[in-house]
């Protein structure tokens, strides 16, 4: 895989929460013109992405702020866990308490609370800006 794309309205915010996670801001441009439109399907293009890569560098979170045609949103806010699509992307921590208490300074909450999965991983899910569910693995042992 690649990357995954998030589409969000507070690019800024949303870049800051995911640095704040670990990931390393890659680039930064403004993507417009009729090609962009052709890949994507959708006519007057112009959107300013950012590209985040995982610390390990093996994967990417790409951005993207739409400008035109502005961004709509298909599903209740914030969506639940049981909403179809998409619903998080998880990644491994080493100290979940410490990564969560930071993430929290982002404005990210705990949709639940931190469990443990047998004696193999405390696992969570925190609600960052926009709405984003990001879940976090702590490995144990």
């Amino acid at each position: 895989m690649d990357n995954v794309l998030i589409v969000v309205e507070d690019l800024e915010a949303v870049t800051a929460f995911f640095v704040e996670l670990g990931m390393e801001l890659e680039a930064q441009t403004t993507v417009e013109g009729e090609w962009a439109g052709r890949v994507i399907g959708l006519e007057g293009v112009r959107t300013d992405i950012v590209m985040l890569r995982t610390p390990d560098g093996h994967g990417r979170v790409e951005l993207s702020k739409f400008h035109s045609p502005k961004a709509i949103s298909s599903e209740p806010q914030p969506a639940p866990a049981n909403t179809l699509g998409i619903r998080r992307i998880m990644f491994n921590v080493e100290g979940i308490e410490d990564v969560i208490a930071r993430l929290r300074t982002r404005g990210a909450e705990l949709v639940g609370e931190v469990a443990q999965y047998q004696d193999s991983y405390r696992l969570c899910f925190v609600r960052g800006p926009e709405g984003i569910i990001v879940g976090l693995a702590e490995e144990l042992g």
